[in-house]
């Protein structure tokens, strides 16, 4: 009896053992990048005129923060980010003012 237990011991730990070596070298093939924080408060703002005085996403000023665009029916709307733009592609319609 003591004897299986300890075969049953010896299975489980050559188990866990492997389980954790396979997902050690799952996570050696990611490559993780952190922008500092200064980097990504500011975004390249872009000169141009849009149709929008506020990002339809967020309500941020346009003016002082433009740095993505998309037409949209004809009408050039600007927004804060590339986030704020993927969102209102997702449903102009909603966002859009007629």
């Amino acid at each position: 009896m003591k004897q299986s237990y300890l075969i049953g011991a010896a299975f489980s730990f050559a188990l866990l053992f492997s389980a954790c070596q396979s997902n050690e070298k799952k996570h050696q093939d990611l490559e993780v990048k952190v922008a500092h924080p200064m980097h990504m408060s500011t975004q390249e703002k872009l000169d141009v005129v849009v149709v929008n005085e506020l990002d339809p996403i967020c309500q941020m000023k346009t003016a002082e923060h433009l740095s993505d665009t998309v037409t949209y029916e004809g009408k050039l709307y600007g927004f804060c980010s590339t986030s704020c733009k993927n969102t209102f592609l997702k449903e102009p319609k909603k966002y859009s003012h007629d």
